[in-house]
């Protein structure tokens, strides 16, 4: 079912569309359904250019409020009798308090709506908040001004009235500009895609509007221009900047059968790319709904603000009316205790505190999607400040992946070799296996033709089988054998164990062949590796390769140990050993056959470059595939929770200091007013606000 959330309240999620009961914003959709259903950008253009309007507009409101408000207020200070004395001035009219009277009431129905309608919301969602406390604090000082103004005694209060409410809507306009900031980094995502582009038809050059572009159209990109959605190169040459997608600083070589992504910009070359993914499909859009689903999902850390902010509200409402109590029992100066009250429930407002926690999710989310770090668990994500131990699959993951043929060694004299990768690239075709791809690469070196094959069974783990010709082929590595209980044949001398991974072919169970395939260790392994250390984290290798591969990996990298011959759904059996042992675990792996493992982790991580971000059982996903970007992410971890903390801190240790002035304690040396009660607070927010902006990822190995 389609959701719907705020997008200044994240914690509001409805099933239907509608306001937010807290501030009266309209809702937008969440997540990828329903809102993304149809193939093209130009919906999410037109959504995210109406969410703009929308959210300026609102905005904007409470900005002309301030300042009609604050024009009004200038009479206002003019006629009260309090700041004609402070000033030593005199200004005296024929039913000048009924001018007051006036003056007074448009400012609390014209500036004070938003929170009078604030007050409503939260009741009516049960989320009682600061809009409440404002509420009632400016109810309280217009409706005892007003019973001055008819006689009550005392002196009325609509100078501080005014300044309260000018203050406050000043303070909500610049909370909502500091979290319109942070969300506008990620709607820039949608204006990396051009409004037009060329492609081939008929053997012509056409240009056509974006949203007019369909999956397997040929699209013609010159140089300079933006790619308008993810593909495959089929012609030409060029390196292209992704850096504002995948947080990779270079360039990347794309040629022949390289994939790119929607919204990347092209270089120097020209390039023919073949469109694979468009609209809700797409990289981008992806990336988009995993970043508003995760600013959306509450962290512990948040549910935590929440409680503090619940309770500071029913707080600093027993307050004030036990300090109205108090000083109206030890003066009966109704005036004076009414002041107290309005100032304690003004100061006391939980505004920093509310806007400490989401301001921090909303940048940090953004800030690590940019980056190529995608976050679908924030729970998760602060998770990685604890980690004790990560476990590392091996291939793709602490090696490149890209397993290319050593040796291919028939074991019976009825085949050659060239039959056997032959064999082999027939049933391996369907699979998309790094061993499947660097024997079909093979093949293709070889210029041999590649044979079709039926029955195609892929046995997790262990290998492929199908029929190739009539006859029964299997391609499997030595888990095959164990699990069958058949004889490992003896592996030849030449054959370098420690490096190379074997693959034997079988034909109607006979071994015939084997073929071997080696794997480099990725650029940027050792230096994740050595950097966890230095943050006394310990790392394994995970793999199903054979020991003397693990071992010979691990040894290169300097890791703690390793577990090999693991098959896939034993690796969440090898998760669970450690984390009965007390370890805080994460595991890294390629989102597909490490599923049941990511799921099983404390924090998933899943890697894939370009278009794969579609690992359903990852809490995170790295872009790039790059090991030092877990690194990364355990820093930039610590560094929000520390913004986190920091904001808490703040927000709640300003309130432990004002709402003891605001009540009186320091009566007759200091008084606080309602006026500075309010600067007080706006100041609080503010600095939460600025805080929660100067959160920055450190660059790691010059990747950023």
């Amino acid at each position: 079912m389609q959701k719907y959330t705020c997008p200044m309240h994240p914690q509001v999620i409805k099933d239907e569309p509608g306001k937010c009961p807290l501030c009266g914003m309209k809702l937008i959709p969440l997540g990828n359904q329903n809102s993304h259903s149809q193939s093209s950008h130009h919906n999410h253009h037109a959504e995210n250019e109406n969410f703009n309007k929308h959210e300026g507009h609102h905005t904007g409101d409470f900005l002309r409020r301030f300042w009609v408000s604050l024009i009004i207020t200038i009479p206002i200070l003019l006629l009260s009798h309090m700041i004609q004395q402070w000033l030593g001035f005199n200004i005296s009219l024929a039913g000048d308090q009924y001018l007051l009277l006036i003056l007074g009431t448009v400012i609390y129905i014209y500036g004070g709506l938003p929170f009078l309608k604030g007050m409503i919301g939260e009741i009516k969602a049960k989320a009682i908040g600061m809009m409440t406390l404002v509420a009632i604090a400016i109810s309280v000082a217009y409706i005892y001004s007003v019973a001055v103004v008819f006689g009550l005694k005392g002196m009325d209060f609509f100078w501080e009235l005014a300044t309260l409410i000018d203050i406050m809507l000043l303070g909500h306009w610049l909370e909502m500009r500091s979290q319109m900031a942070a969300s506008k980094a990620l709607q820039s995502l949608v204006a990396l895609l051009p409004n037009d582009v060329t492609v081939e038809r008929n053997g012509e050059s056409v240009k056509i509007k974006l949203e007019d572009l369909q999956s397997g159209e040929i699209v013609i990109i010159k140089p300079g221009e933006k790619i308008p959605a993810d593909g495959l190169v089929v012609k030409g040459l060029s390196y292209i900047n992704e850096s504002m997608l995948t947080g990779e600083s270079t360039p990347v070589k794309k040629e022949k059968d390289s994939k790119v992504i929607a919204g990347s910009i092209n270089g120097d070359g020209a390039v023919q790319v073949k469109v694979t993914a468009v609209g809700k499909d797409s990289y981008l859009n992806k990336v988009i709904n995993l970043v508003q689903q995760a600013q959306a999902t509450k962290s512990n850390t948040q549910n935590l603000a929440d409680k503090v902010a619940k309770w500071l509200t029913f707080i600093a409402i027993a307050f004030g009316v036990a300090t109205f109590i108090y000083w109206y029992s030890a003066s009966g100066d109704m005036a004076f205790a009414l002041e107290r009250m309005v100032t304690v429930m003004v100061t006391a407002c939980p505004h920093a505190l509310g806007v400490a926690i989401p301001l921090v999710v909303a940048i940090s989310t953004t800030l690590s999607a940019t980056n190529g770090l995608l976050i679908r668990n924030r729970t998760a994500f602060e998770t990685t400040r604890k980690l004790s131990t990560i476990i590392f699959d091996k291939t793709g993951t602490l090696t490149k992946g890209s397993h290319a043929v050593e040796h291919i060694i028939p074991l019976t004299m009825t085949y050659s070799s060239d039959e056997i990768i032959q064999y082999a690239a027939a049933v391996q075709q369907n699979s998309e296996h790094h061993i499947a791809k660097g024997i079909l690469k093979k093949l293709k070196e070889k210029n041999i033709e590649l044979w079709p094959s039926d029955n195609f069974n892929y046995m997790q783990g262990i290998g492929v089988k199908g029929i190739v010709k009539g006859k029964n082929v299997v391609a499997a590595g030595p888990n095959y054998f164990s699990e069958n209980k058949l004889q490992l044949p003896e592996i030849p001398k030449e054959i370098d164990q420690e490096a190379e991974t074997v693959n034997f072919v079988l034909i109607d169970n006979e071994p015939v062949g084997i073929i071997t395939l080696a794997d480099s260790i990725r650029e940027g392994s050792k230096e994740a590796v050595d950097q966890l250390k230095k943050m006394n984290i310990k790392s394994f290798l995970l793999t199903g390769d054979n020991e003397k591969i693990a071992a010979s990996v691990a040894e290169k990298l300097g890791m703690d140990g390793y577990l090999a011959n693991v098959l896939p759904h034993n690796k969440q059996e090898k998760v669970k050993e450690f984390q009965a042992k007390g370890e805080t675990v994460a595991m890294t792996g390629d989102g597909v056959n490490d599923a049941p493992a990511l799921a099983q982790a404390d924090v998933g991580i899943a890697v894939g470059s370009g278009t794969d971000v579609a690992a359903e059982t990852a809490d995170i996903i790295l872009v790039d595939s790059d090991p030092r970007d877990v690194v990364k992410l355990i820093d930039f971890g610590k560094l929000t929770y520390k913004k986190m903390v920091q904001n808490l801190i703040w927000a709640v240790g300003y309130n432990v200091i004002a709402i003891p002035l605001a009540a009186g304690v320091l009566y007759p040396n200091f008084v606080l007013s309602p006026a500075m009660g309010a600067v007080l607070m706006s100041v609080s927010t503010i600095v939460v606000a600025i805080n929660a902006s100067l959160l920055k990822m450190k660059n790691q190995s010059n990747k950023l």
